[in-house]
């Protein structure tokens, strides 16, 4: 068992929240609005980044900024807590040792997927790389910190394009550390892509599985080495000082998917089989992790399947040995869970949700 207790103090909707988890999934259950989707974003937020909703820290007090918020789990053997001061990014303690989210992500794997990400193969690259990354750092942990190098290095030779700086010894200083960390970037990408096409492939689903690459977008995203990475960036210091910004590199990769023998783009699929498709990389990121601590948050998932593929969805979810989380607006949703999954009934009391029982 990963996660086997939670607590929310003054997070988005709840004043106080205190759950306990077993192995079992966990079907969440009430209207809209009553604060379901809070509760696993507030276990997003035990993982590196801003969460499943992207948010500022600011954004998640139930007050407003100027109160602050808490959350503390036992993830393991280990006591966890992150917190947002009034005005304050958000810190982080295990066994009440000031830590960092890089650390997070080491102790437990947080997959999730929200209706939000239905449009991921209809939206922009950006979000699709975002998603990606989400992926790889599941893999990963140490990800986060390559592409944040990467970044930096890109906004230093961005800001010496726009200044239209010439000296040739600082662009090669940055764009040697660029080569180094995005091909690590690279490399993270096409590992996390190798391993959930591993775990796609002989698995029983009842979901499409999905042939993936890295798409290179403009240049060389897809590009694992770093000294070529370092050559075309400086081969390409013209075009980008006459644009002001970095054209090329991983920071324009996107992620590609087919399904089917007549090899689908999943941009040109029913909404039903891009859903599908998403729900089965989902899957096969949560199989291609055993062994290690993996807990799956998927927010309204049932609402958008029919009777007999939430069957499916559920035997598997029950077979993957990961902790789960779900929510719907109601509990004939989780039928086919009826004996495998606890059930929590949420509703909203004035401006408070509340744990109205346990089934």
């Amino acid at each position: 068992m990963t996660l086997s207790r939670l607590h929310l103090a003054q997070f988005r909707s709840w004043a106080r929240l205190d759950i306990d988890l077993d192995h079992r999934p966990v079907a969440i259950h009430g209207p809209n609005g009553a604060g379901k989707t809070n509760i696993l974003e507030a276990i997003s937020m035990l993982s590196p980044g801003r969460g499943m909703r992207g948010a500022a820290p600011g954004d998640q007090a139930r007050k407003g900024p100027e109160v602050g918020w808490q959350i503390r789990a036992r993830i393991g053997e280990h006591e966890v807590a992150t917190r947002a001061l009034p005005g304050q990014p958000r810190e982080v303690a295990i066994d009440d040792k000031p830590s960092t989210q890089i650390a997070l992500g080491r102790l437990m794997r947080v997959i999730w997927l929200t209706p939000a990400m239905d449009r991921l193969w209809t939206d922009a690259p950006e979000a699709r790389r975002r998603f990606l990354d989400r992926v790889t750092l599941s893999f990963a942990p140490g990800h986060a910190e390559d592409a944040l190098g990467y970044e930096k290095a890109m906004r230093e030779r961005n800001r010496l394009l726009k200044d239209e700086i010439r000296d040739a010894g600082w662009f090669r200083a940055l764009e040697a550390q660029m080569a180094e960390s995005g091909a690590a970037v690279t490399r993270n990408r096409l590992d996390a892509i190798a391993r959930i096409t591993a775990a796609q492939d002989g698995a029983g689903t009842a979901f499409p599985s999905a042939s993936l690459a890295l798409l290179p977008g403009e240049g060389f995203a897809d590009d694992p080495d770093p000294a070529r990475i370092a050559a075309r960036l400086a081969e390409g210091r013209p075009r980008d000082m006459a644009a002001g910004r970095t054209l090329t590199g991983p920071h324009r990769a996107d992620l590609g998917a087919h399904w089917g023998p007549q090899a689908m783009p999943a941009a040109l699929s029913s909404t039903g089989e891009q859903k599908a498709l998403l729900l089965s990389l989902i899957l096969a990121n949560a199989r291609a992790l055993v062994g290690e601590s993996v807990v799956l948050l998927l927010d309204e998932v049932a609402a958008h399947l029919d009777a007999d593929r939430r069957a499916a969805l559920y035997d598997e979810i029950c077979g993957l040995g990961a902790q789960s989380l779900l929510t719907g607006t109601g509990p004939e949703l989780f039928a086919a869970l009826r004996g495998r999954a606890q059930f929590l009934a949420v509703e909203r009391q004035g401006e408070t949700s509340s744990l109205a029982m346990g089934i």
